[in-house]
């Protein structure tokens, strides 16, 4: 059986507006909702699929992304997601740190990357609180 967490960036990414959506129709998460229970497996599916296509369309980052496999990486970027924002981490055979390390990103071109995940949850309403976590979980593979 297939992982959940891979479902949402399985077979290259969604189109915006696709499956996942409504996720974040809502105004704000109400703030005592733990971060990866306001998005839940679909719409952590969701934001890697927003931050991939953001990463993606950056002409200095999208050379990065040729040859990767968008799919893999994505499911990668989704289960360290799931465990950053207090989600279960399922049975992870390896750590999941470090998925963009291998891409030979200058440490520059890394923040830009998290900025656009923390954007990214931003805009689909998660809590500053646990966006600013998230962004130091990201921030620290380069630490």
């Amino acid at each position: 059986m297939r992982s959940a967490f891979v479902m949402g960036v399985d077979g290259g990414l969604p189109p915006v507006g696709g499956p996942g959506f409504g996720v974040s129709d809502a105004a704000a998460y109400p703030m005592d909702v733990p971060a990866f229970e306001q998005l839940g497996p679909r719409g952590v599916g969701d934001a890697v699929a927003r931050w991939l296509r953001l990463v993606a369309a950056d002409a200095e980052l999208s050379p990065y992304l040729v040859g990767v496999d968008l799919p893999r990486l994505g499911g990668h970027l989704a289960l360290q997601l799931t465990a950053a924002l207090g989600g279960p981490a399922g049975d992870i055979a390896r750590p999941t740190a470090g998925a963009w390390q291998g891409l030979g990103l200058s440490p520059e071109q890394h923040r830009r990357v998290v900025d656009y995940l923390t954007g990214t949850l931003t805009g689909l309403g998660v809590s500053p609180e646990a966006v600013a976590v998230v962004g130091r979980v990201f921030a620290d593979e380069v630490a």
